[in-house]
């Protein structure tokens, strides 16, 4: 059974497992390269310990070996929303799936949390023995019985990583017996070639409790007599029991190419089948079962046997079942090719045992990490082949030493197998990643954030990510902060750090410098985010320039928004932002100029929203200062951007050619201001509680500052051209009205605070060309629309602008 179009192929972007003397793939792949055989000699303290009996110890047939994990006693019941109890009653296979589970996903850089993938599962487990060995002390019908039936049948493995990881697509336990996680694999492969789900968790987990038991030697059985696994050997007689868990992440190769996926190997084939009842019994394997499935598989996968230069075979070391699938192997392959030995054979059972549900997966993560670091791992305890396989005639040979895995004119290519007792057999063709181009090193500061669901949770994953930035320095920061950013769930207890480069970000984190690295928890609760826009008198000459020379974003909106203004203002405003050394001072006067500062902070500030925007920074509330309002009025779709450019072009233009004034801010109360106040003289702006800026005639203003400086008011005269939001400039209000009435206004998407009325905008207002005449003219009611804002508590300030500057009018 396969899928008939298997397209490019199906990428394996992520891995996890535990295996014996291996806590992490990482650990595995060292032991399989040292070639170590993770094979432990019980004590008879540890075998009794484990409820042996003497009768056992003393057999001469016990074999008081075997293999454990560490600390399958462990959960993070909390972490994934457990209670005491229900984990107590826990197979351990599904809690350290589950936990695996999690563990791939952030291996393949991705979070159910913050992904719009449909995710599937496939997966099996062994025999459950905890329940009979741990839970017998509860009656048949108490309470709690049905909470152990979920958490020990096999049918809840795969649906509860689902339901604790919420993923949404197909959810399927797998059982197939010994080629259940191959076979679950390749069932996952065929869901994604139907669109069924758009990412897939593949593996499976086998765990017998207690672990240190050992076992009684039976002749013709398929345990080992001598505790070693020694697949292809003459003295090979049969394979150890393991505990272990594998799990996959399987994506199609296209999209996992165009989301820049990292990708271990790629899933060309893929067919499983059943051996039917041709075969000497039930439990026995068959040459022919194996040879269709293999031969299926490279047909599906559209490769010649002859590409194929490693085969991680089932390899259980029996002296029936080598034979037959070495047979098997070399029947498909000689259909194309009479060369002789030239693919490699192994066995990950002679490294670690057989792992029974989780063997097929583990067989395909050994072969994968072998493509990914183009080295093919030791088989151990090879000698002299089984008189029953003649390798000096095949296409084989067991490859017994660690060894650099050369190309042969194709890509490097593999075949894993995995034989289920009962006949369901499973073969997959492995290849290469494809070359990928190199991500760029994006902008020149990268933000690190980290978070975990406790204080001490969040010290482990920052000590973490400093051993891997030191073990790897040729992690590119921008991709460890992309994946920091997206492919990690979010939790309460949350650290920051901007850095340039790995040595940056390990100095400051791992002594957790409290000048750049930045830790806090946050309690769960919305927290809306605000926009403000600054106002005239911020802007500079190459403000935002760091932006506009990395952010490409912010640089095509600027380059399009100067384009537009060309023809208004009659010259390339780019060359008043960003001007020539040597033409810094004319540009820097110039752009103290109304008409031309005004269009020119509209144009950054709109430039800072929509890069904020892209990064998935969304206002839900806004508010600008003057000349900012328009800003937030462009952005929540009351005007178009192209009809703001021009008309805050104009406005500052007719603003430029009002009589001049001047301006000037007093701390003091609103109240106190206004009594302050004549017909030459006006409250522009009420910036805070005590702060104020009056607007008027030279004269006007040089009087109330002699007043003012001499009751011991500290006042100061901002650099301005114009008396803005007074009196001085009603002569442009019609003007202006008519320009208004031009363009088309729509009601606001986005709520923003009005600076005419100090609280939300209407509807109806937006859309009134009068709204923005008076807007023009009067008191900017700042300080009154940061008090509206401020009624939410939980509400996030955002200033987008030039930077620090002395917020006034325009």
């Amino acid at each position: 059974m396969g899928n008939s179009n298997f397209l490019e192929g199906i990428a394996i972007i992520g891995i996890s497992g535990r295996f014996p003397g291996a806590k992490n793939v990482s650990s595995f792949w060292q032991n399989l390269c040292d070639g170590v055989e993770s094979i432990y000699t019980f004590t008879d303290e540890e075998l009794i310990a484990s409820g042996v009996s003497g009768e056992f110890l003393n057999h001469p047939d016990y074999l008081k070996v075997g293999t454990t994990l560490e600390d399958i006693d462990l959960f993070d019941a909390s972490f994934f929303g457990f209670n005491p109890k229900e984990a107590e009653v826990t197979d351990p296979q599904h809690r350290l799936f589950l936990e695996c589970a999690w563990e791939a996903l952030e291996n393949a850089g991705y979070s159910s949390q913050n992904s719009d993938n449909r995710i599937g599962v496939y997966a099996g487990a062994s025999l459950n023995n905890y329940q009979s060995f741990n839970l017998n002390r509860d009656q048949i019908g108490s309470a709690n019985s049905f909470q152990k039936m979920i958490g020990n049948d096999k049918d809840f493995l795969a649906t509860r990583v689902s339901y604790k990881l919420n993923l949404t697509g197909p959810s399927l336990t797998v059982q197939t017996a010994c080629s259940t996680s191959l076979v679950a694999t390749t069932l996952a492969c065929q869901s994604l070639l139907n669109y069924q789900c758009d990412m897939a968790l593949a593996g499976g987990v086998s765990i017998r409790i207690p672990e240190k038991t050992g076992y009684l030697h039976q002749e013709g059985g398929i345990l080992s007599p001598d505790g070693h696994c020694r697949a292809f050997d003459a003295k090979a007689r049969g394979t150890i029991i393991g505990n272990g868990a594998g799990v996959v992440v399987l994506k199609r190769l296209a999209e996992a190419i165009a989301s820049g996926d990292n990708i271990y190997a790629v899933i060309k084939g893929s067919a499983i089948n059943n051996d039917g009842s041709g075969k000497v019994g039930y439990t026995a394997p068959s040459v022919n079962g194996q040879s269709q499935v293999i031969a299926e598989a490279l047909g599906l996968a559209d490769v010649e046997p002859e590409t194929i230069s490693y085969i991680e075979a089932h390899g259980t070391g029996t002296v029936l079942g080598d034979p037959i699938e070495i047979s098997a192997l070399t029947n498909v392959f000689r259909e194309s090719t009479d060369k002789k030995q030239f693919c490699a054979i192994g066995s990950v059972k002679t490294n670690i045992g057989h792992l029974d549900a989780a063997a097929g997966v583990t067989s395909l993560i050994k072969t994968a990490l072998a493509l990914k670091h183009k080295q093919i791992p030791p088989s151990l305890h090879f000698e002299q082949p089984n008189p029953q396989i003649d390798f000096d005639n095949s296409p084989f040979f067991v490859n017994t030493q660690l060894s650099q895995w050369e190309k042969n004119g194709t890509p490097r290519r593999a075949g894993v197998s995995s034989l289920g007792i009962g006949g369901t057999n499973a073969h997959l063709i492995l290849e290469e990643a494809p070359a990928l181009e190199e991500s760029t090193n994006s902008r020149p500061w990268q933000l690190l954030l980290l978070s975990a669901k406790t204080e001490s949770a969040l010290q482990t994953a920052t000590e973490n990510l400093v051993k891997q930035l030191r073990q790897h320095p040729e992690l590119k920061l921008a991709d460890v902060a992309y994946t920091l950013q997206i492919g990690r769930a979010e939790f309460n207890h949350r650290r920051v750090l901007v850095c340039q480069n790995n040595e940056d970000a390990i100095n400051a984190l791992e002594p957790l410098e409290p000048k750049k690295v930045f830790t806090h928890f946050e309690e769960t609760s919305e927290h809306p985010i605000t926009f403000m826009f600054s106002g005239q008198g911020s802007q500079y000459i190459n403000m935002a320039w760091e932006l506009y020379q990395t952010e490409t974003t912010f640089s095509e909106i600027v380059d399009n928004c100067c384009s537009i203004l060309m023809k208004p203002l009659e010259l390339d405003l780019r060359s008043l932002i960003y001007p020539e050394d040597s033409k810094r001072e004319i540009a820097a006067e110039k752009l103290k100029q109304t008409n031309f500062a005004q269009p020119a902070l509209f144009v950054i500030e709109y430039a800072l929203a929509r890069l904020w925007m892209s990064w998935g920074i969304t206002p839900q509330a806004m508010i600008g200062h003057s000349i900012g309002e328009y800003v937030a009025a462009c952005i929540a779709g009351v005007m178009s951007v192209e009809d703001a450019l021009l008309l805050v072009a104009n406005r500052g233009k007719l603003m430029q050619q009002m009589s001049p004034g001047i301006m000037l801010s007093v701390p003091l109360p609103e109240a106190e201001v206004k009594s302050l106040l004549n017909e030459q003289l006006s409250l522009a702006t009420s910036n805070a509680p005590s702060l104020c800026v009056v607007s008027g005639t030279h004269d006007a203003i040089k009087t109330l500052h002699e007043q003012l400086t001499a009751k011991g008011v500290e006042c100061r005269c901002l650099h301005t051209s114009h008396a803005f939001h007074s009196q001085m400039m009603e002569p442009a209000l019609e003007l202006f009205i008519k320009a208004v009435k031009k363009i088309k206004l729509n009601y606001p998407k986005i709520p923003f605070i009005s600076n005419v009325t100090g609280t939300w905008i209407t509807a109806e207002q937006a859309a009134d060309a009068n709204y923005w005449a008076q807007h023009l003219r009067q008191t900017v009611q700042f300080c009154g629309g940061v008090s509206t804002l401020l009624e939410e508590p939980n509400r996030i300030l955002l200033e987008i602008g030039p930077g620090t500057y002395i917020m006034y009018s325009g």
